[in-house]
């Protein structure tokens, strides 16, 4: 019988990280093309945002509309082999990652149950339980109760949540309701794709990265509510301009993004120049670049631009107090993405 080494590196235990081992967008949408507007014969409650458009989460009616639209159900889940090498902070920002699909539509989470797979013949018992503690008390800090969940004897390590929140229907956020003249705002740096890339060639943890991916995106979205914001997104493994490119897709404006207001967490211009660039930022920028001007910048910017994130802030329409506003829509043009 082999006895695990003293310290145990989860990244080194799989193919990909984080968000950026999502399957490429391109590929995806090909994949649920025949799904997109079906539904049962007789359903038992109105599907008011599904598959359609790609947005965040589904959000079902539960109640009649009393004086408005009524209260909805949001429903999602995501889930990701490693990110950083501690089994806890995995826990955490799996577990922020998947909640913060709930808050990019407005939502308040309220229960959430586990998905988790483990190579129990490879890794020790006592890890998989600090994942699912890291996940625990990342709900905890959301107000989500977690209700149990599933698990599997995987060859990957992998962890996530369900997640079922609620929503006011008269403030729902949804990814295809932007209009041209509203200002975009991003509520995280970006970067966290080349830096999480760094950490696991080299070991070199960031403290900003994780920062970011452990924060929440609950204070960003009541502010956005606040504010009146009524379509947005979060970024995560498609990079901003892949998230922002369905954004802007769904609802038919162009998104100008002004390349020199973008934040970037310290230390990822270096991780960049050091060549560590994942596979799906590549694929995300492939994916962008026939329906972009992204002639104003070069491409290392380009690839910061189009980062895989992994539990990444909110991309919103309208400005929000303390999160830079990063461009603009516009009415839809010859392209659907510009960098000027």
């Amino acid at each position: 019988m082999t006895t695990a080494p003293a310290t145990i590196r989860l990244t080194q235990y799989a193919h990909g990280g984080g968000c950026a081992c999502k399957i490429p967008p391109g590929e995806l949408e090909a994949v649920v093309a025949g799904l997109t507007h079906t539904g049962p014969a007789h359903p038992a409650a109105e599907l008011v945002v599904g598959l359609d458009d790609g947005d965040d989460a589904a959000v079902v009616r539960i109640g009649p509309a009393v004086g408005g639209q009524g209260t909805g159900i949001v429903l999602t889940t995501d889930f990701f082999t490693p990110v950083v090498d501690d089994a806890y902070t995995f826990g955490r920002i799996a577990a922020a990652n998947a909640l913060s699909d709930v808050y990019a539509m407005g939502g308040t989470p309220v229960v959430a149950v586990n998905l988790l797979g483990w190579p129990r013949d490879v890794l020790p018992a006592e890890l998989a339980a600090e994942v699912l503690r890291g996940g625990l008390e990342a709900a905890q800090e959301a107000g989500c109760h977690v209700g149990g969940g599933h698990s599997i004897d995987d060859p990957e390590p992998k962890y996530g949540m369900a997640v079922t929140g609620v929503l006011d229907l008269d403030r729902v956020i949804r990814n295809d309701a932007a209009v041209a003249g509203t200002p975009l705002s991003l509520t995280k740096p970006l970067g966290v794709g080349v830096l999480n890339n760094r950490m696991k060639a080299t070991g070199e943890v960031s403290e900003a990265a994780v920062a970011s991916m452990t924060a929440l995106n609950r204070d960003a979205s009541l502010a956005a509510l606040a504010a009146g914001v009524r379509a947005g997104t979060d970024v995560t493994g498609f990079g901003l301009l892949g998230h922002l490119y369905k954004m802007a897709r769904a609802s038919g404006v162009t998104a100008v993004v002004d390349a020199a207001a973008v934040p970037y967490l310290t230390g990822a211009r270096e991780a960049l120049a050091a060549g560590f660039v994942s596979g799906g930022t590549r694929r995300n920028l492939d994916w962008v670049l026939p329906h972009a001007d992204l002639s104003a910048v070069d491409e290392d910017e380009a690839l910061l631009l189009a980062d895989a994130q992994t539990s990444g802030g909110l991309l919103l329409a309208g400005e929000v107090p303390g999160a830079p506003v990063i461009g603009e829509f516009v009415p839809r043009g010859e392209h659907v993405l510009v960098v000027r």
